[in-house]
């Protein structure tokens, strides 16, 4: 059985980069079995003046999926970036507002409501 689990945790990162942000899009589970690919992506991040991470496209995510978020945005972050995410998923809101994570971070439901956080920075 948990070699099942560990094929069905595949995780695919698509970054586009756009002209309000960089949008990081993860999609599938983020567990401690998938977490690396985008671990790796988001290191990729720093260094660009507004990242969007779009949660809509993953349907769960443990703590090792939380911990390579937040190890992303901090560096995205020394690096003078800003960062909003992007979620809607129910399961992962909880795990984002239980941990107090939306509190450090602007937590949105969609891309265009992350792009208007940048503008108002801006303002």
């Amino acid at each position: 059985m948990a070699g099942n689990r560990k094929e069905q945790t595949v995780v695919e990162v698509m970054i586009v980069r756009e002209e309000a942000a960089t949008v990081c899009r993860p999609a599938g589970e983020l567990d401690a079995y998938s977490v690396q690919a985008f671990r790796d992506h988001l290191a990729e991040l720093a260094g660009e003046p507004s990242v969007v991470i779009d949660l809509s496209e993953v349907p769960f995510m443990d703590s090792a999926g939380l911990g390579a978020l937040i190890g992303g945005i901090r560096k995205i972050r020394e690096a003078e970036g800003e960062v909003v995410v992007v979620c809607d998923r129910a399961a992962v809101l909880r795990l984002l507002h239980t941990t107090r994570f939306d509190r450090m971070v602007s937590v949105v439901a969609s891309c265009d409501d992350a792009y208007a956080e940048f503008n108002s920075t801006l303002e």
